[in-house]
């Protein structure tokens, strides 16, 4: 009978999804850590060790594990990968002949136990290492360590020091001899590109830049004149402008001003209720424009460094091509009607959702006809709406197909919805969800959430941190001003390796519908709402610098690029939050007031080993909000005043060494 544990147990390794069967996710140039429980039976030393496999099916060098905490048997290795593709990784455990020596003589030794013995033991052993050590990496140092072993003129004392010298400790660390390996099974890796990770994102309605008026009413602005829009957001820092749907909208059941039920002859209508005789999910409004209109628009974006998001939100209104073509594709109720859509209390009377069980096979034909329209002209990031109100086996259908042939395709799903569905959205194919950030205000519910998307979550699951959205206006929003949407920027900017505004953001736009609603009044989503950006600048009544900061530090700080390395840093006030990101030597440590009313006071309190630092030391570190320079160490005073410092983003400058140069 065949065992089921190895050698040398190997168990438990992680990042792990759906068992093993699907892949972990990471990016080009993402670091994570590689963990597994290693034990052996017995005193012996046991090490270990990560293989990365690339997707040509070379295996890379071995990345040495140690042992996270004393006596937990949980060992660790951070690895990166460095291209695209399907990886496979899996441990190796093996017996450490030589770690097990060394501890044995360092006992035996001084004590003068069996000492000729043990010399003779370890000096056997290091002949042995020293084949495996190539010529010119330390394979002299090791046979000196032979000699020295050997050498019955020496005292026991120091013949066990030359054993223990740098130069052949380093070379046996490198290429160790190993005894009993015994490895895990491989595990699969998907590794995706940056953006799928890193990004920031601005959403924005076209048909609301550049509307005006005409013969006395309020026209539609057009894909060209949203394009004039594209150098404000570009320079703002964004990588992403995302539109909600561009499509014709539908007039049956149409949705006037605040969601009224009764709309007027010049009311747009809602664009998520999608479909008109002018065409369904492939079409462009014509009020937009011609499809070389939007053409023209991703060429623009694409000018200036940002990739254009598109939203595919599968539904329809009563209008829609496929309510008279593919009738078997929606619910029909006793009397012959189309169900329209429910999210109690919410009813879009003007949407009719779909019967994915009637047909699977064709819709997914149907969305992968669409997905690839939008493709050709340009799009490669996609926005889907409410995923969670579909079978998750149809977007793996979808996703998989779609990644086969265009691995760059990244879909975002908007699923604010429970934890289990979130997750296997991600693990089934989803680059990137949507989160509850918008509702996670305290200390206590920020770090316990990002506690939660930086662990084991993050293997399939990675968060976009919207600060809001047409649809959501939180309370914190409405109530704190000015220095809530400053805080919360900061917050979302640098928690977050993805982050988003809905545009309006950047004014401070904080008028519900009526109070207790997260909706906005006079909401863009049943109307036009052109803005007068121009003369918000020139009053001053706009955050737009301070999101071009944060984007500028975000784009300068590969730290705030990664999500799994958050740490959390006790501050002695409810209010002041502490956490630091770290890739490589680089370290963010930020700092903010989440009280938008009120100046606070706080003594933060470093975990110095988790920067890197001893418990003593002091640092330089610059604030990358004012440009100033402090001294930080162990324990550091903060006073925080919304609207005028309401967080610091320090980078730690450690001292270079004598003759180096300062980091910069």
């Amino acid at each position: 009978m065949n065992s089921l544990i190895g050698r040398i147990p190997v168990l438990d390794v992680r990042p792990l999804v759906d068992c093993g069967r699907r892949p972990a996710k990471a990016v080009v140039g993402e670091t994570f850590q590689i963990t597994a429980t290693v034990f052996r039976e017995g005193h012996d030393a046991v090490a270990a060790n990560v293989v990365l496999t690339d997707p040509a099916g070379h295996p890379g060098p071995f990345t040495p594990m140690r042992e996270l905490a004393p006596g937990t048997d949980r060992w660790g290795a951070e690895v990166t990968p460095t291209a695209e593709g399907r990886w496979t990784y899996f441990v190796e455990a093996w017996g450490d002949p030589i770690a097990t020596w060394r501890h044995t003589a360092g006992i035996k030794i001084p004590a003068g136990i069996d000492t000729a013995l043990v010399l003779a033991e370890g000096a056997a052993l290091h002949e042995r290492a020293a084949d495996g050590v190539p010529k010119g990496e330390g394979r002299e140092a090791v046979l000196a360590v032979v000699d020295a072993l050997r050498d019955q003129r020496r005292s026991p004392e120091d013949r066990l020091a030359a054993a223990l010298g740098t130069e052949a400790v380093e070379a046996l660390a490198a290429h160790p001899l190993r005894e009993l390996v015994t490895a895990s099974r491989p595990l699969p890796l998907l590794v995706e590109r940056e953006r799928a990770l890193f990004g920031s994102w601005y959403e924005m309605f076209p048909r609301s830049e550049g509307a005006r008026v005409e013969n006395g009413r309020l026209v539609s602005g057009t894909f060209r004149t949203a394009a004039e829009r594209l150098p404000a957001i570009a320079a703002m820092g964004f990588d992403v402008v995302y539109l909600p749907p561009i499509h014709p909208i539908g007039t049956t059941h149409r949705k006037g001003p605040n969601n009224t039920l009764t709309a007027g002859p010049d009311d747009v209508g809602v664009p998520w209720a999608i479909g008109s005789p002018e065409g369904g999910h492939d079409a462009v409004h014509p009020d937009l424009g011609t499809i070389e209109d939007f053409d023209a628009f991703v060429e623009r974006a694409r000018e200036l460094r940002l990739e254009v998001a598109l939203d595919f939100a599968l539904q329809c209104s009563p209008d829609h091509p496929w309510v008279t073509k593919r009738p078997a594709w929606f619910h029909h109720r006793a009397d012959g009607t189309i169900a329209y859509a429910e999210n109690p209390p919410k009813k879009y009377q003007d949407i009719y959702p779909i019967a994915f069980d009637k047909d699977m096979r064709g819709i997914v034909r149907e969305t992968l006809r669409v997905l690839r329209h939008w493709m050709a002209h340009g799009v490669r990031i996609f926005r889907v709406d409410n995923p969670h109100t579909k079978p998750v086996v149809f977007w793996e259908k979808v996703i998989g197909a779609i990644n086969k042939t265009d691995p760059d395709v990244i879909f975002l799903a908007e699923a604010f919805t429970r934890p289990a569905m979130m997750h296997t959205l991600g693990a089934i194919g989803f680059q990137q969800s949507y989160t509850y950030f918008t509702w996670r205000n305290t200390k206590q519910e920020l770090t316990e959430y990002l506690t939660e998307l930086s662990g084991d979550a993050a293997a399939c699951m990675r968060p976009n941190f919207f600060v809001n959205t047409p649809d959501i206006l939180h309370a914190y929003l409405q109530h704190g001003g000015r220095p809530a949407f400053e805080a919360r920027a900061i917050l979302a900017a640098t928690m977050s390796p993805t982050w988003g505004v809905y545009a309006g953001y950047e004014l401070c736009e904080n008028t519900p519908v009526r109070e207790g609603s997260e909706e906005y009044l006079d909401s863009e989503k049943y109307q036009l709402r052109p803005r007068d950006w121009e003369s918000a600048e020139r009053e001053g009544r706009t955050i737009a610098p301070l999101i071009t900061t944060l984007n500028r530090i975000r784009r300068r700080n590969a730290a705030l690029r990664q999500l799994r390395s958050v740490h959390f840093h006790h501050a002695d006030n409810d209010a002041v939050i502490a956490y630091s990101k770290r890739a490589g030597s680089n370290i963010v440590l930020t700092v903010v007031n989440l009280d938008p009313r009120h100046t606070h006071e706080a003594t933060v309190s470093l975990d110095m080993p988790e920067l890197g630092l001893d418990w003593h030391e002091t640092v330089p570190v610059r604030d990358e909000l004012t440009g100033e320079t402090y001294h930080w160490g162990r324990a550091n005073y903060v006073r925080l005043e919304p609207g005028v410092t309401p967080a610091h983003i320090l980078v730690l400058r450690p001292s270079p060494p004598i003759g180096g140069s300062p980091t910069s």
